[in-house]
């Protein structure tokens, strides 16, 4: 028989009531993930963290009527909703299924112990299980397509809003001269630092805040993965921080957020189409 798979995206202020319709409905299984593929780190003692935006997942059984509930999470204010039948399988074999992932030309993301896939591949090293994006979510399968389509080689390069450094350290792999990797959780700054050391570009990967970037800094290549409010809000600085002839890749956002998102960049980044993947967007330019 099978499953019905819903799936929506909200706020963190949505999550509890939107779980609690879902479990209301009859759900067999409720889980909640990241929707922009940003890390949750070892929270303090007694604090649950959770992301600003999420993705709720619900499994019901298959022969479950969705039509009611998809109405009542469109009037909710759920976004995105989509309903997928799912065929049995044996989820717990699934859930452990971690696989080399190309991203074209020469880039990889493979568990650490994986052989190298080609001769010629450029890897980046992650392991199960770690608070680290393993490009499996648009976002960022998106930028790391991008980057496998254009290695940054002798570029200096801002990963703004680095999580665990995955874009970062894949550009420098990809032969960029130099990459700041800039992040407000100081957690995420050490998983960063950590994940550069794991794969060998620890010299070329300055891990900081925000406020300690240099004042005076204008490279070639911004890579930015981050919900579509806050691209809006770091228009500016992202700007100022980026060369004449520059290059700034934008993701993060759904691909209804793409009109917003360019007319924060405008007239000075004239973009491309965006690329897109599941309702994702992802957007690159070139400043003027």
């Amino acid at each position: 028989m099978g499953f019905v798979s819903i799936k929506c995206r909200a706020s963190a202020a949505q999550h509890d009531a939107l779980c609690g319709v879902f479990e209301q409905a009859g759900a067999v299984a409720v889980t909640t993930t990241d929707a922009a593929d940003r890390p949750v780190l070892e929270p303090a003692p007694g604090q649950t963290p959770l992301w600003p935006e999420v993705e709720i997942t619900a499994l019901f059984d298959g022969d479950h009527d969705c039509e009611p509930l998809l109405a009542l999470l469109a009037a909710l204010g759920a976004q995105a909703v989509s309903c997928e039948r799912v065929p049995e399988q044996d989820w717990a074999r699934s859930g452990q299924d971690v696989t080399a992932r190309h991203f074209g030309g020469r880039l990889w993301v493979c568990p650490t112990d994986a052989a190298v896939p080609a001769p010629d591949a450029v890897v980046v090293r992650l392991d199960a299980g770690l608070g680290f994006g393993t490009g499996a979510h648009p976002t960022t399968a998106l930028c790391l397509r991008w980057l496998a389509a254009h290695p940054p080689v002798g570029a200096e390069v801002i990963d703004w809003g680095c999580g665990s450094g995955i874009l970062a350290v894949a550009a420098a792999l990809l032969g960029a001269r130099c990459v700041w990797a800039i992040d407000i959780d100081p957690q995420a700054r050490t998983a960063a630092a950590a994940n550069a050391a794991r794969n060998g570009v620890a010299d070329r990967v300055q891990v900081l805040a925000a406020d300690a970037l240099p004042a005076v800094l204008a490279v070639d290549l911004i890579l930015a993965n981050i919900l579509a409010p806050v691209l809006v809000q770091l228009a500016p600085r992202l700007l100022a921080a980026l060369r004449p002839g520059g290059t700034v890749v934008l993701s993060g956002l759904l691909e209804a957020q793409v009109p917003q998102v360019v007319a924060a960049f405008t007239p000075a980044v004239h973009f491309a189409a965006p690329a897109i993947e599941q309702g994702w967007a992802c957007l690159a330019g070139v400043k003027s």
